[in-house]
């Protein structure tokens, strides 16, 4: 039983539910309720490739996470180190599996994803902003995937991919100021360490200014109505209240970048739900 605690552990259960729940809304916003069944495949492939990203992870990272993170399930001897390997394994096979009942996008983007999640650690990792890009990309990429899927209309879901991966790469950025002091002691070579806090501060404020520019498209293009607004509103002021907030309080900031990108989901789900019933 420990084993099996230990696997499913390092799969972040919460983490690959998060991911499949953007899935899922891509595939709303691009397709409404028109292809069930493609969107089940999509949400379910979705959640098997984070889980097998997050163990695949755990099993590079067992050699510092047996210094700074013994508890977790490899360090501690839950589970044997080839044993995580072949569980990702195993839980990407099962992805690519059901992503090959998709459209043919769905799997190119799957493909690339796929490749990202197990470079992430050996070979981005360590490059400063190029990890935090490669996060904010996947986090993205989930909506892209979900509308793919369902082979529908994926303009209005562009928009939400670039709200979404450069709202995460802000926080992504403003993370790692906060984590700044504990990244120089472990040697990590992060964008604030490499340019300095505030110019990193920066950067993850041409991110959300980005982000919020492009948001109102799919009104000015009369693909989405007033819901959509009311819902973009609150957004667009956490963002903003999120940004300024970084720069003396940069826990309080990525905290309300997060719950932004989410409100921001919700408001293209508003959207669509609107067009649709």
């Amino acid at each position: 039983m420990e084993q099996v605690r230990g696997a499913v552990e390092m799969t972040r259960p919460g983490n690959a539910l998060a991911a499949s729940v953007l899935t899922f809304i891509g595939a709303f916003v691009a397709g409404g309720l028109a292809a069930p069944l493609s969107t089940a495949f999509a949400v379910l492939a979705t959640g098997l490739a984070t889980g097998g990203g997050n163990t695949i992870n755990d099993y590079f990272d067992r050699e510092i996470d047996s210094i700074n993170r013994p508890d977790r399930p490899i360090p501690r001897g839950a589970v044997a180190p080839q044993a995580a390997l072949a569980f990702s394994l195993a839980l990407f096979a099962a992805a690519i599996g059901l992503t090959l009942l998709l459209p043919p996008i769905a799997i190119a983007i799957a493909v690339i994803n796929l490749l990202a999640l197990i470079a992430y650690t050996e070979v981005f990792k360590g490059l400063p902003g190029v990890g935090n890009a490669l996060v904010a990309y996947l986090t993205g990429s989930t909506f892209l995937y979900g509308g793919a899927a369902v082979g529908g209309d994926l303009t209005t879901v562009l928009v939400l991919f670039v709200l979404a991966a450069a709202a995460t790469m802000a926080r992504e950025i403003v993370k790692d100021v906060e984590d700044i002091k504990g990244d120089r002691e472990e040697g990590l070579n992060t964008l604030p360490i490499a340019v300095g806090e505030r110019a990193a501060l920066g950067v993850a404020a041409a991110f959300v200014a980005a982000a919020m520019l492009a948001s109102p498209i799919p009104y000015l293009r009369s693909t989405f109505g007033s819901a959509y607004l009311v819902v973009l509103a609150p957004t667009l002021l956490g963002l903003a209240a999120g940004t300024y907030r970084s720069f003396d309080d940069p826990a309080t900031g990525q905290s309300w970048l997060k719950a932004s990108m989410f409100l921001a989901a919700f408001a293209f789900v508003a959207g669509r739900a609107a067009v649709v019933f």
